[in-house]
């Protein structure tokens, strides 16, 4: 199966995933065969090496993915991307830790948790692991976490920020989700006891950043050289473009028909109602393409392995952020001249985006006082210091 008949699979799957957003709501996570489809379709194999049958794609392709899985159902695409996008972050890891996960069955799929939450000891051969992380979307679904940690020395002083590699049997699912937005993405939390992770699946953030990991020695492709921080955080402002997208078709669809009584006019007719319209479509729009184009350009130039410049780094972050505020206000804007009829519970597709593009906007990779001082110090020439560049 090609990259883009996947992309064609998911795109057929979507009336299904459209369907299921309430029963993900009730749920509180997403229904076992949105997962199974969705992994029927390779959408899950898309990130991974080809090494273990995967398809090492042009990320572009897999964010287009995601923002078609979200437009249909917003925490069914906020899973897909965030799972989705694991098996690029295990492809950096030491070859062995590879191939536990995958050695046995190359459809495993790995959740994670990066904020350090948890208490990490430095033992003989590796690490011992406890405490309990947060929000790990889709955690209900895969078999391996990710698990972001500081590594301090005798004094307790911070020496190494890691991401650590567990299985399954090591760690337990508490269920605490319960939210007003992505309601269905299972962002539970995970905890650990005394948990030993042996050293080569504990990923340092220093090689991760300097593009020098160990998975480069079995891992050739382009898509393994881009910076995590791009990669993760267009992860995140994705789904929530989709979400807009599907807002915007709601709002649409239900204005044609709607009656505004206290006028006695048909708010298709509204001129103030046209313009709403036309701004929103516009700041999704603008959205979507300033992010598929850094993502274009970060890919090309790891195709031909030339340097990634800092310019183009901090761009993707000041892109990415603004992305989801557009976003998030284009919703607003919509929300706003809908009517009280959109703010009763149900299936109303522009409610239930409301909700999930404020709740997807608490993300801290959408800061954006965090995200655009990075770009606005870069443009004058100032030094850039920040892991998530």
């Amino acid at each position: 199966m090609s990259d883009e008949d996947v992309l064609d699979a998911v795109r057929a799957l979507t009336p299904a995933l459209r369907e299921r957003a309430a029963e993900a709501e009730s749920l509180r996570k997403v229904p076992e065969a949105s997962i199974k489809e969705l992994a029927d379709t390779g959408f899950f194999r898309l990130l991974q090496p080809r090494a273990y049958g995967g398809h090492a794609a042009n990320p572009a392709l897999f964010y287009t993915a995601v923002k078609e899985i979200a437009r249909a159902c917003g925490s069914t695409g906020w899973v897909a991307s965030v799972v989705g996008v694991h098996p690029w972050h295990v492809a950096l890891f030491d070859p062995h830790a590879q191939e536990e996960v995958w050695g046995q069955d190359p459809d495993t799929r790995i959740c994670s948790s990066y904020a350090p939450t948890g208490k990490v000891t430095p033992v003989d051969g590796g690490f011992t692991l406890s405490g309990r992380w947060h929000f790990s979307s889709g955690c209900d679904h895969t078999d391996w976490a990710l698990l972001g940690g500081l590594v301090t020395d005798p004094e307790g002083r911070p020496v190494d920020m890691r991401t650590f590699l567990v299985p399954r049997a090591d760690f337990r699912i508490d269920e605490v989700w319960d939210t007003v937005g992505l309601r269905g993405s299972g962002s539970n939390d995970i905890t650990l006891d005394e948990v030993f992770v042996p050293e080569h699946r504990a990923l340092s953030f220093g090689p991760v950043t300097a593009l020098q990991v160990p998975g480069h020695a079995v891992n050739p492709e382009p898509l393994y050289r881009l910076p995590y921080a791009s990669v993760f955080t267009t992860t995140i402002s994705t789904p929530i473009v989709g979400i807009a997208e599907g807002a915007y078709e709601g709002y649409v669809e239900a204005t044609r028909d709607r009656l505004r009584v206290s006028y006695g006019q048909q708010v298709a007719e509204d001129p103030f109602a046209q313009v709403r319209i036309a701004r929103a479509a516009s700041d999704i729009d603008a959205s979507w393409l300033q992010l598929r184009r850094n993502i274009d350009e970060l890919h090309a130039l790891a195709e031909r392995g030339a340097e990634l410049p800092t310019t183009l780094r901090t761009r993707v972050r000041r892109d990415q952020v603004l992305a989801t505020e557009r976003c998030v206000a284009a919703v607003d804007l919509l929300m706003e001249n809908a009517g009280g009829g959109a703010m009763r519970t149900g299936p109303d597709r522009l409610q239930r985006a409301w909700r999930d593009v404020h709740t997807g906007r608490g993300h801290a990779a959408n800061d954006p006082e965090r995200a655009l001082v990075l770009f606005g110090q870069g443009a004058l020439g100032l030094d850039i210091q920040d892991t998530m560049l």
